[in-house]
């Protein structure tokens, strides 16, 4: 269940849901007006690192957003400047068994996979260090803007494992087999100037203007067709490996959902009035 606590955040007219009752481990959602949804890790005094009780709760909201047909775009940034996700929290892991093993990486890759099947547009704002899980989590997600100070990392074969979250997947569709390679073989940390040279980062800019940067992608976002931006997500992402016939005649079924779309009418009258068009994801 979501429960509501405190204030609405000033300015966004929105109201702010926790997904956790206990300060440690507390993941909120904040709405506004307009329909996006921010998201924040919440434990700056871990890094923000993945507990197991914070992959669930992700794969909770992720799920809840995900029917919500309110919600028109997404956001997930961490609390504090120091980090986005230090990635899985390490203390917890020296307590976990052999045996909770399976269940715990379950728990963080289900997170992640959860993110990244939601079907409206979604943003990391990437405010610190991205290691690790919290990488894999930044890769699930349609785009991603970081601070100057951000730092992007795989670091999992130094620590005698390998990424499992996706990034031997996401990262290689995303920057390419060999810089894929140079990261996650090497286990090399790169900052975000970088990150954006080999397209992982869309835009780079000061820590204190990050959140004006997202709030400037939501509103280029927010004048384009809802229905339309679904189905050209699903089109990309789901046609990716498939055959290109294959792939064609998905784009095709997406394609015919907008063309009987209300948006699509309204979208013409706007055209032809001259006028902004207003879509209501109909």
């Amino acid at each position: 269940m979501i429960a509501d606590h405190g204030n609405p955040r000033p300015g966004h007219g929105s109201r702010l849901q926790c997904y956790d009752l206990t300060m440690s481990e507390l993941v909120c959602v904040d709405r506004d007006a307009a329909g996006i949804a921010r998201v924040t890790l919440n434990r700056p005094e871990a890094r923000n690192a993945l507990s197991r009780a914070t992959c669930e709760r992700l794969t909770a909201i992720a799920r809840d957003l995900e029917n919500d047909p309110g919600v028109r775009a997404v956001i997930i940034t961490g609390a504090g400047d120091r980090a986005f996700c230090a990635g899985a929290d390490l203390k917890e892991r020296r307590g976990v068994s052999a045996a909770e093993t399976a269940p715990y990486l379950a728990a963080i890759a289900g997170a992640i996979d959860a993110w990244a099947r939601l079907p409206r547009p979604t943003l990391a704002l990437v405010n610190g260090a991205a290691f690790g899980g919290g990488m894999e989590l930044c890769l699930a997600c349609d785009f991603r803007i970081a601070a100057a100070s951000a730092v992007f990392a795989l670091t999992e074969v130094r620590l005698g494992i390998m990424p499992g979250a996706g990034g031997t997947q996401r990262l290689p569709r995303l920057v390419g087999i060999a810089a894929a390679k140079e990261l996650i073989l090497l286990g090399r940390r790169i900052d975000a100037e970088r990150a954006r040279a080999m397209g992982l980062v869309m835009e780079v800019c000061a820590g204190n203007k990050l959140a004006a940067a997202g709030d400037n992608l939501m509103r280029e976002l927010l004048l384009c067709a809802p229905k339309s931006v679904a189905q050209a997500k699903r089109a990309i992402d789901d046609g990716f490996d498939l055959p290109l016939e294959d792939a064609l005649a998905l784009e095709r079924e997406c394609y015919n959902v907008t063309l009987f779309s209300a948006d699509r009418d309204e979208g013409l009258r706007a055209f032809a009035e001259k006028r902004p068009p207003q879509y209501t994801g109909r």
